[in-house]
């Protein structure tokens, strides 16, 4: 099943690719679906190519190709134009002959409703259950100090004192000691971390080679990146492809904390 937004972002996609052969950019689907960033785009265009409906084309830019569509939206542009038009235009029922009975009446509604194919998607979505929040609202909660924005993309500020805080579900959290972040940037989209996240980080001072971690680089800057241990040197290593990976002396980089969760609105 599509979410609405997903459903227009791929109609869009095929109109655009159907006029022009080339895909829209990704200013032009923020504009056209209302979004007030990219990263909702990344995150669509995500769920479309895990359940098929498009494919990334390797070494091209704006490469997306159409593989299928949902079977209502086939289903709509299969039809002929007479069962396609409005039905203000239809002519209007003349009263069933004396004698005709319901009869008529039943096989008029039923060759109308044969012939209505409403472009919906169709979804099965369920009521609230009673006390649903009152069972979230009873979970046990931690809250956290908010340190400010943490560049996914480019160094920001070394991190702030914290003037906001979060409530987070203690049952998610580890031992020692945690602290959440504003993600800022697109670098780390295909870690499947995007602009607007919040990050939850566990304090500490070292990490796996391949965590994501918060960095402190050169005692003035601070970034979330994937870290890498090689021949002495420190990578940080983004997690998309218009990003460079940066290489440091050991002594320059400090890992501040490592991720352990992510927060995200809708």
């Amino acid at each position: 099943m599509l979410t609405r937004k997903q459903h227009e972002l791929l109609l869009f996609i095929r109109d655009r690719l159907s006029q022009s052969g080339v895909s829209p950019s990704f200013d032009e689907m923020k504009d056209a679906l209302g979004l007030r960033s990219k990263s909702g785009i990344h995150r669509l265009i995500s769920g479309l190519e895990e359940r098929g409906f498009i494919r990334r084309l390797a070494h091209r830019a704006r490469a997306l190709e159409v593989v299928k569509l949902p079977e209502n939206a086939v289903a709509a542009a299969a039809q002929p134009p007479a069962a396609q038009a409005p039905a203000a235009q239809a002519p209007a029922a003349h009263p069933a002959a004396p004698g005709a009975g319901n009869g008529a009446s039943a096989q008029a509604a039923a060759a109308a409703s044969a012939n209505f194919a409403p472009n919906v998607i169709r979804g099965n979505f369920q009521p609230t259950l009673p006390g649903a929040a009152v069972i979230a609202e009873s979970a046990a909660s931690v809250r956290l100090p908010l340190l400010g924005k943490i560049a996914a993309g480019q160094p920001i500020e070394a991190l702030t004192n914290p003037t906001e805080s979060i409530d987070f579900p203690a049952s998610l959290l580890g031992r020692g000691e945690h602290f959440a972040l504003k993600v800022d940037g697109d670098s780390m989209v295909e870690a499947g971390i995007y602009d607007g996240d919040t990050a939850i980080v566990q304090r500490c001072d070292t990490a796996d080679n391949g965590a994501i971690v918060v960095a402190l680089v050169d005692q003035n800057e601070v970034t979330l990146k994937r870290l890498r241990r090689k021949a002495g040197s420190i990578a940080l290593e983004p997690a998309n492809q218009a990003y460079e990976t940066r290489i440091f002396g050991p002594d320059r980089v400090r890992v501040q904390g490592k991720l352990v969760g992510l927060l995200r609105k809708y």
